[in-house]
């Protein structure tokens, strides 16, 4: 078998192959060949290695030298030349108003040629754009129409998936793709999540069809009835990187079963059965992977419900004393009445009958706002007469519904205050007067 080296061209799709006789070449090396185009430039991508020469293609040729450091300067020059000469291209373009797209430039490594490579629907009538083109470099033009995926290998790019263009980092030759791959696969049929840069399907549909055709046949289809030893059970789910199958029991259940542990005899015509041994191991796997156990569960459940209880029992505690503010402005125990009463009379004595009035102004409002849980307290404030001919105990109303925290104790504490309070204001309002 003869003895080849792989050597990678920058704008050669495939990987062609030279014999190194008479060179210690390795990978990464810069060499100068010999093609049908003429002498180019390369970079050995495979090392020395034998091969069948019923791989070979064509007959090999020899490696013409290694590329020395004016083969790299000369490199970089083409490249710069390159650059400036697609302006150029793209303007000539417009002039003739072709229907071509220009997508790049090649100057061979020698000098003597320069390759024109454009995309277009139709064929296109170029030979006034050659003229110009070879009167502009003076040099030999070559113009090669290219397709879509060959334009985005030249030009590369980043995927949908992040990476870097599959035509970009694997040389070789396209292959056909269809939408029965993508079918196969269960992706969706959007034209924009299949498609690659070049509007057609993605290379990638290509890498797992075979798998995923391999698995489907192997396992039952989707919404097909499995027997199991819980029941009969249906087909939801597959998952062809694992090669299991989600299956759903009568009572709602789900259970991942894999297909080498399914009996399946499709050509028969009998459903698909899961054995009671192969539910033993499933099982058992499903244990050891999680390794907590189902015990403390009901200690759990049993302390969260004396929480729960403890919360309710703190939460009933709690709404009587809610209940009981209301009653504060309605009345209270007769040592606190008592007390306020004493403060009240010892501010009215020390206030001018200024700021007597406009107090007990601000009284009436508090007693007015507190009328809704004292019941008829408003009416008793406004008959003040009446109150001090009659006892509290003849006067007192009977409990109202008006509000809830008031009670029967706390009406005659309100009256009494209110009776005491009369006399000094109307002492003031008839000296004054």
């Amino acid at each position: 078998m003869p003895t080849v080296v792989g050597v990678k061209l920058r704008f050669a799709p495939k990987t062609l192959f030279f014999d190194p006789t008479g060179f210690d070449v390795a990978q990464g090396d810069h060499v100068i060949v010999q093609t049908e185009r003429g002498t180019e430039f390369g970079v050995v991508v495979d090392e020395a290695h034998e091969m069948a020469a019923s791989q070979l293609s064509a007959p090999l040729k020899p490696l013409s030298r290694m590329a020395t450091e004016n083969d790299l300067a000369k490199d970089q020059e083409h490249k710069g030349l390159e650059t400036e000469a697609m302006p150029v291209f793209r303007e000539l373009v417009r002039e003739h108003k072709l229907e071509m797209k220009p997508v790049d430039v090649e100057y061979l490594f020698d000098g003597g040629k320069v390759v024109f490579y454009f995309t277009a629907d139709d064929r296109v009538d170029f030979r006034e754009l050659v003229r110009d083109l070879a009167s502009r470099f003076k040099v030999r033009i070559d113009m090669r129409q290219v397709g879509v995926r060959d334009e985005a290998r030249m030009v590369g790019g980043i995927g949908h998936c992040g990476q870097v263009l599959c035509c970009t980092r694997f040389p070789g030759d396209f292959h056909p793709v269809s939408i029965r791959m993508a079918k196969e696969q269960d992706l969706p049929l959007n034209p924009l999540k299949i498609s690659g840069l070049c509007g057609r399907l993605m290379c990638c549909l290509r890498y797992e069809f075979e798998a995923y055709k391999d698995f489907k046949g192997r396992a039952p289809k989707r919404k097909s009835i499995v027997e199991t030893p819980l029941g009969l059970a249906k087909v939801r789910d597959f998952n062809t990187p694992r090669e299991t199958v989600t299956l759903k029991l009568e009572n709602g259940d789900s259970l991942v079963v894999p297909v080498a542990k399914m009996t399946c005899c499709k050509d028969k015509g009998c459903p698909c059965a899961v054995s009671k041994e192969a539910l033993a191991e499933i099982q058992a796997e499903e244990q050891a992977a999680s390794p907590l156990s189902t015990s403390p569960v009901p200690e759990l459940t049993s302390t969260v419900g004396s929480k729960e209880v403890k919360t309710n029992q703190s939460s009933s505690d709690k709404k009587p004393r809610r209940k009981s503010r209301p009653g504060r402005g309605g009345g209270g125990s007769g040592k606190q009445s008592g007390s306020s009463e004493k403060d009240k009379k010892d501010q009215k004595s020390s206030s001018p009958s200024g700021e007597t009035k406009k107090s007990s102004g601000r009284r009436r409002s508090r007693r007015s706002r507190g009328g809704k849980n004292s019941g008829n307290s408003g009416a008793a404030a406004t008959s003040s007469g009446a109150a001090k001919q009659t006892p509290s105990t003849q006067n007192a109303p009977k409990q109202s519904g008006g509000g809830e925290g008031g009670s029967t104790a706390a009406q005659p504490s309100t009256r009494r205050r209110r009776r005491r309070r009369r006399p000094p204001e109307g002492g003031q309002s008839t000296e004054n007067g």
